[in-house]
């Protein structure tokens, strides 16, 4: 079963693509819109309570013809299946990329070195769901026989961003712990977040693969000594869990052995929130709405899995953005949720897809000749408006943006959110269409500054034809928020496999460390 490695740029696809894109690279939005009423509905998606709309980027039903065929030339289908079966597809580090089995809800087996993971999985989200259900009742007590009021998660990258985006995003279905996160080996960000803890009923999740991480060993041991200066060490126990796969050095640093939680090789860590790692979102929200968390990524996970291409969201996602890097010569997507929820969402993206698909060597060993990965960065909306766009609007860059919106809010103040996605219909709406010469001309007439249109007139008009992906979801739920996770790491893997790259390894994070350990040592 195991993957080809094809050139994307060998492929006959590729060439009509490259034909095609001068045929079309300067139809305006307007046009294709005005030439067929029914656009939206042709290049809308729409899965569980998501609407994917991709009218508002510049293609047309043959330019995504032709991107269809170039994921079947590279053999797309045949990748899929080895992803989710288990295959080792992160071929330079011998390992099988699984997180979707941490949330797979099927009775089925998958087999990883002969052993049924699915049974380690389900042991584990019954051990998160019982310890979870113990601190948050209060059964579970500090050394001084106090409830636990506060968790810290200590952690770096993967162990880091993941749980604390979600932990943000679902704010408003927290309980009554509060959720702290240290990641930088920056000493002040440490002490800053200790200064307000009591150490009898705060509880610390050391979350390290190898138990190694400089980083986060570094901030493990400045907090257990904090700590100790009000404990003996036998309180360790009663107050610090690890998450990681090497059980010594997390005994040695004082941990019980039944409060280390597993992990596995083959989850990155960069995907790894759904599994153990995700221990601070289930202390944050409770068990039962990190389970729904885990539902929503599988719902997802399946339309990704059965769904044929041609009306297969995270697909369709893939490869515009593949059209837009490698023939429009676009160098970064922006991330824009219209909520303050979503805030650490683009952050969260940066890593998932700049750690994943920025490489410059192919599947084969080659050197690329071609633009892989890309740069992402965004905001929450409005802010956003108030801050970067326009950039988007009158810059010299194509920048394509994805606008995530809900249809509801959350609390319910319907004035609110109602000024909120006029908003997010507004940008995509002027993004698309723009505003031309003519109307602008009429507009200062009717403002009558007659005296100045022809000085303000070039300043004023937006060329418009600015791409957009609308993504319009019915709440921001945990089962939502799980599928939309989900539907940007299916997006990073079939990117992966058109660009004949290996997503799910990241040498390229290495260098710059091996280098700070000489240079400390030398210090």
């Amino acid at each position: 079963m195991s993957m080809k490695n094809i050139n994307p740029t060998k492929t006959n696809a590729w060439k009509q693509l490259t034909t095609h894109y001068k045929e079309v690279k300067d139809i305006h939005l307007k046009t294709l819109f005005r030439d067929d009423s029914n656009r939206k509905n042709k290049f809308t998606i729409n899965f569980n309570s998501f609407e994917f709309d991709f009218s508002k980027n510049r293609i047309t039903e043959k330019t995504l013809n032709h991107l269809l065929n170039l994921a079947n030339e590279v053999d797309l289908k045949n990748a899929i299946n080895a992803y989710f079966s288990g295959e080792k597809i992160n071929q330079t580090e011998k390992r099988a990329v699984l997180h979707t089995a941490l949330r797979n809800q099927l009775d089925s087996e998958i087999i990883v070195d002969d052993k049924n993971i699915m049974l380690e999985i389900k042991e584990a989200l019954n051990k998160m769901d019982s310890f979870s259900s113990s601190v948050i009742s209060g059964q579970w007590k500090g050394y001084s026989g106090k409830t636990i009021t506060d968790v810290v998660n200590i952690g770096i990258g993967g162990s880091d961003l993941g749980p604390d985006m979600v932990v943000e995003s679902l704010k408003y279905y927290k309980n009554h712990l509060n959720i702290h996160f240290i990641s930088n080996i920056d000493g002040d960000h440490v002490q800053e977040v200790l200064k307000n803890l009591n150490p009898e009923t705060t509880l610390f999740i050391i979350v390290s693969k190898t138990f190694t991480t400089q980083e986060t060993l570094t901030n493990a041991t400045t907090i257990k000594k904090w700590f100790l200066q009000s404990a003996n060490k036998k309180d360790v126990a009663k107050h610090f869990v690890a998450v990681s796969t090497n059980l010594t050095m997390a005994s040695e640093f004082g941990i019980a052995s039944e409060n280390i939680f597993p992990m596995w090789s083959w989850v990155g860590g960069r995907f790894s929130l759904w599994s153990t790692v995700g221990l601070s979102i289930s202390l944050a929200i409770g068990f039962k709405n990190f389970h729904n968390l885990l539902i929503g990524a599988f719902e997802m996970d399946e339309h990704f899995k059965n769904t044929p291409f041609e009306k297969n969201a995270p697909i369709i996602a893939s490869l515009i953005g593949v059209w837009y890097t490698n023939f429009f010569n676009a160098e970064t997507e922006v991330i824009l949720p219209y909520t303050q929820y979503l805030t650490k969402f683009a952050p969260y993206l940066q890593q998932a897809i700049m750690e994943s698909n920025g490489k410059s060597v192919d599947r084969n060993g080659e050197n690329i000749n071609y633009q892989t990965g890309n740069i992402i960065w965004g905001s929450t909306g409005t802010n956003a408006q108030h801050a970067f766009m326009q950039l988007l609007h009158q810059g010299t860059k194509l920048i394509p943006a994805d606008f995530i919106g809900f249809k509801q809010s959350l609390y319910g103040d319907e004035e609110h959110h109602k000024k909120l996605m006029a908003n997010f219909f507004a940008q995509t709406q002027a993004l698309a269409e723009g505003k031309t010469k003519q109307e602008v001309h009429l507009d200062l007439k009717t403002q009558g500054n007659i005296d100045d249109i022809n000085q303000l007139l070039p300043f004023k008009v937006f060329k418009g034809n600015k791409p957009s992906t609308s993504i319009l979801i019915e709440k921001l739920t945990p089962k939502t928020l799980g599928s939309l996770i989900a539907f940007y790491e299916h997006k990073i893997f079939v990117q992966g496999i058109i660009w004949n790259i290996f997503s799910y390894d990241q040498f390229g994070v290495e260098l710059g460390k091996e280098l700070a350990q000489k240079i400390y040592e030398k210090n």
